[in-house]
């Protein structure tokens, strides 16, 4: 079996572990380790970052490291922004549908998406880091969590980006890959109630 055959076959996995959504309250104390484990124990977060990467690597040229840069950024703003206590709507909808639209961007591959790639993911970034910072625990260093979450965002990113060079060769896989995003995205928009 081929490593992307392998890494395309992980999805389910995914889709089968435990909470779906990192946005449960999870953790009981602050600092890096609650920040770097927070985008960890939700598939929303997940997929989404790694999906990140794998569109940089599609995009090519300078997307590979202007998008992942523009999500943390963003993700960084948006976490001030909840921690601040300033309200967003639909933040939970808004992460979920991010997955869902990844997953399209990757699995149709848009020709002219490098107009519009940094703005889009930028948004994306602002609405999964005030689920970040609005959850921040009441006794964490904030400091220390915006790091963490900063730090595991960029290891997803990268995990991305390795993933999609080891597919550049099997656009269709990649694709492939794309739609198991999509449609686990899907799958989350239905579990918010």
């Amino acid at each position: 079996m081929t490593k992307g055959a392998r890494l395309l076959l992980g999805f389910p996995a995914l889709l089968a572990s435990g909470a779906a959504m990192a946005h449960v309250g999870v953790h009981s104390a602050g600092g890096f380790t609650a920040g770097f484990a927070h985008p960890f124990v939700g598939l929303d977060h997940l997929l989404a970052m790694v999906a990140v990467g794998l569109w940089a690597v599609q995009l090519g040229g300078r997307h590979l490291l202007a998008l992942p840069a523009a999500f943390v950024l963003a993700m960084v703003a948006g976490a001030l922004l909840g921690a601040a206590g300033i309200a967003m709507p639909l933040v939970e909808i808004a992460i979920a549908l991010s997955v869902v639209v990844m997953g399209l961007l990757l699995a149709m591959s848009p020709p002219a998406a490098w107009r519009w790639a940094i703005p889009l993911i930028a948004a994306f970034g602002v609405v999964h880091g005030h689920a970040h910072g609005a959850e921040m625990p009441a006794f964490a260093e904030p400091w220390q969590y915006f790091a963490g979450f900063a730090a595991a965002t960029a290891a997803l990113h990268a995990l991305g980006v390795g993933g999609g060079v080891l597919l550049q060769r099997h656009a269709t896989l990649l694709r492939t890959g794309g739609t198991a995003i999509g449609l686990a995205g899907l799958w989350l928009v239905a579990t918010i109630s």
